[in-house]
């Protein structure tokens, strides 16, 4: 076992716990940091997603928190893109020859947009609710959920980031839906999502299983007590720091 691995893990998972921010936004520049190959990271991160919302997908079924109808539009358009931006990657040579520098400079816009997207919902999240899309029922925004879906399901397949982050904030300000449900409904697809990326990328041999192991070592107990700290500790502030290292991380890659 790699200590510092799991601390690392450790420490994402709690952040994550305490500020709601996606692992993967975290995780995926700081293993590119480390010097872990861009592929490399996106796949296992995409593997080491997968394993733990599994966890969250099955508590929210229990407290039948699930929109498996929305669940469906979103996977319709999501995880067919997904493949496609993983096969493009990985298939034509024109992109394969050069995936590690287009992975790079993807992470860096994605991340400046995700680091926007917080900054807006802790600052200005009132004034966007309630609008005239939310009280629109679901089946009239049929094609503009498999949209989404199309289109942040190839920013995760480039990138492995989005699953949570992207989805949830599109979910926020487009459909009306209690929190538990919203969150237990981003859940449950990004599970679908990242686990047909993450096979996917298994596959072409873009994952590290022992350091997806090591990462989850560290990562469930963090989750765990990041969330119980979440109930003592102003969430608003962390997001905001948050969201400043996002953005100049995504600066960087750019």
């Amino acid at each position: 076992m790699s200590v510092s691995i799991a601390i690392m893990g450790l420490v994402v998972g709690c952040l994550v716990g305490l500020t709601g921010v996606g692992g993967a936004a975290l995780l995926t520049p700081l293993l590119i940091v480390m010097g872990i190959n861009p592929s490399i990271a996106v796949g296992t991160d995409l593997v080491y997603n997968s394993i733990t919302k599994l966890f969250g997908v099955s508590q929210h079924w229990k407290q039948n928190t699930i929109n498996f109808k929305m669940v469906k539009y979103l996977a319709l358009g999501s995880v067919p893109s997904a493949v496609i931006a993983i096969g493009t990657l990985h298939l034509f040579p024109a992109f394969h020859q050069h995936q590690e520098q287009i992975i790079k400079h993807a992470l860096g816009y994605v991340l400046t947009f995700v680091a926007i997207s917080i900054i807006v919902r802790v600052f200005f999240d009132k004034k966007f609710r309630p609008n005239r899309w939310q009280l629109q029922p679901l089946e009239q925004k049929r094609t503009l959920t498999i949209l989404i879906g199309v289109f942040f399901g190839f920013i995760v397949g480039l990138t492995s980031i989005g699953s949570g982050s992207l989805f949830a904030i599109a979910m926020l300000y487009l459909y009306r839906m209690k929190t538990s449900e919203l969150v237990g409904t981003d859940i449950a697809h990004a599970f679908l999502l990242v686990t047909v990326a993450g096979i996917l990328n298994a596959s072409f041999g873009s994952v590290d299983y022992m350091l997806a192991a090591n990462l989850l070592i560290g990562s469930i107990p963090g989750v765990i007590a990041g969330s119980k700290l979440s109930t003592k500790v102003s969430a608003k502030p962390l997001q905001a720091v948050m969201a400043t290292i996002l953005l100049i991380s995504g600066m960087k890659l750019i």
